[in-house]
């Protein structure tokens, strides 16, 4: 079978994305929506309010046992020991020479359980690689659990309103980036975490992955959230809020060409701790002086939108690099992109030009995130 005939893979939720008429595309091997009701409609929603996406074909492995912490520790390059149970990192998985696997959720369910979370796109390669990589090590015991589960996300500032009309859990005793385990929707046991992928506030819960209870569960969630004017999200408005918030997608601002350092994922590689894959890479990056390039955030001075893949050149026309991740703000109104470029050109205010249909169009560095919400006062 040719790789244009393999069959795209669907979540459990395909048909209700479907019946809603939703616009599908095919995402790292999977069907799904990249808009259910309109990009800047499901963008704005969960700025203001509250939206819900279906990110079922993120991957969950497992590691279990006595030897888990050691193969945490060794797989990923933040630091496992400081998680207390019931609390969530993020960090990555590296290769020898620190380049990005992928970038990971780590969850500590118990002394001697961990759950990481991984990408859609690089689910079978990731497993292949924790497999490879400690599964040599004794005491641990690898499970792929991602087809077990439908995750939906649950983000904006009326959405601990909304999934709290759904469970008896305390909502609020959950700090962000923590987890517990509660009834949600009639279900039990259920895993119900304070993270995601928008800059918002939010959940994201775990839930059997049979279509019945999926989208069941989806129906009731649109319905608590009706009365704050919950939208369905797709794929498009997941990628411009993570990009109003700075935060990297695979394949973009972190690949197996790019390093931790030049990401300005630093603060998450723990090099005080005991050896990890990619940590001498990284020491030895940082004794040379650092790395020579850097991810920095553009702002459009002039009208045009840098989109991804588009070239920077500084203003007296040197190729500095490339546009990794481009949109207009819905939300900030301003034409945004991430892009690496020499650490002489990382200044904030330097301005560049990027080549748009044969234009230079002048840009400016910017600080990232993007967007920061405001905290909440008392």
């Amino acid at each position: 079978m040719s790789e244009l005939q393999i069959p795209l893979r669907k979540t459990a939720l395909n048909a209700v994305h479907r019946a809603a008429k939703s616009k599908m595309v095919d995402f790292g091997g999977w069907d799904m929506p990249v808009d259910c009701c309109g990009l800047i409609a499901e963008h704005m929603a969960v700025r203001t309010a509250v939206g819900v996406f279906d990110v079922s074909h993120m991957g969950d492995i497992q590691l279990r046992g006595p030897g888990s912490l050691a193969a945490v520790q060794q797989l990923c390059m933040n630091d496992a020991s400081k998680l207390a149970v019931g609390q969530a990192h993020y960090s990555a998985m590296l290769y020898p020479n620190g380049t990005f696997v992928d970038d990971v959720i780590v969850h500590k369910l118990s002394d001697n359980d961990y759950l990481i979370v991984i990408n859609a796109g690089t689910r079978e390669k990731d497993v292949e690689w924790v497999r490879k990589t400690i599964g040599h090590m004794p005491g641990v015991h690898v499970n792929d659990f991602s087809d077990y589960y439908t995750q939906l996300a649950i983000q904006g500032p009326r959405a601990a309103e909304t999934l709290q009309k759904l469970t008896s859990t305390d909502l609020s005793t959950i700090k962000n980036y923590w987890f517990t385990w509660g009834q949600v929707c009639g279900l039990h046991n259920v895993m119900i975490a304070r993270t995601g992928y928008t800059g918002e506030d939010g959940f994201e819960i775990y839930i059997p992955s049979d279509e019945p209870t999926s989208a069941r569960v989806w129906g009731e969630v649109l319905e608590a959230g009706a009365e704050f004017g919950i939208l369905a999200c797709g794929l498009g408005a997941r990628n411009t809020l993570r990009l109003e918030a700075g935060m990297a997608l695979y394949g973009h601002e972190i690949s197996d060409t790019i390093n931790v350092l030049e990401a300005g994922l630093g603060r998450y590689a723990k090099l005080e701790k005991p050896e990890f894959v990619g940590r001498a890479a990284l020491v030895a990056i940082e004794a040379a002086g650092g790395p020579g390039r850097k991810l920095v955030g553009l702002e459009m001075i002039e009208r045009g939108i840098g989109r991804d893949g588009y070239t920077v050149f500084s203003v007296e026309g040197k190729r500095l690099g490339e546009i990794t991740s481009g949109s207009p703000s819905p939300f900030l109104k301003k034409n945004i992109a991430m892009a690496y470029v020499p650490v002489e050109y990382t200044a904030l205010d330097t301005e560049v030009a990027v080549e748009i249909r044969g234009q230079m169009v002048k840009a400016k560095v910017v600080p990232l995130p993007f967007y920061k919400r405001a905290k909440k006062t008392a």
